[in-house]
């Protein structure tokens, strides 16, 4: 199985992650990217508040657990947002916070390097 690398705002944490859960995160995060936007664009409009986004929280339960979280309602764009990761076993606990946009890269090169393996 792969290794998914997600660079975090101080260092980097790599485990071993299906396609399958990579493809749903990337649709988790399409669906907060959407949303952030729509926030934004909505935030323009003078005299109008924006209407409440629900929150990411993505859960991936295997080798590790890891969650995903990012409240889209406190951030003024996608490129300022931050996602809340927390990954964990039986062993260690790691809670760090990843830019949105690094963790967008970090999931496409993921599946960038699986089709390069294909090959």
């Amino acid at each position: 199985m792969a290794q998914l690398t997600i660079n975090l705002l101080e260092g980097s944490v790599s485990f071993s992650c299906p396609p399958e859960t990579v493809s749903a995160m990337q649709g988790a995060i399409a669906t907060l990217m959407q949303d952030l936007k729509a926030t934004a664009i909505q935030g323009t409009t003078p005299g109008q508040r924006p209407q409440p986004k629900p929150s990411l929280d993505y859960c991936y339960t295997g080798s590790v657990f890891l969650e995903l979280f990012c409240n889209p309602n406190i951030y003024p764009s996608p490129f300022a947002a931050k996602v809340l990761i927390t990954l964990r076993d039986d062993k260690i606990r790691i809670s760090a916070e990843a830019e949105l946009t690094r963790l967008i890269e970090d999931l496409n090169q993921y599946v960038e390097q699986l089709e390069a393996e294909a090959r």
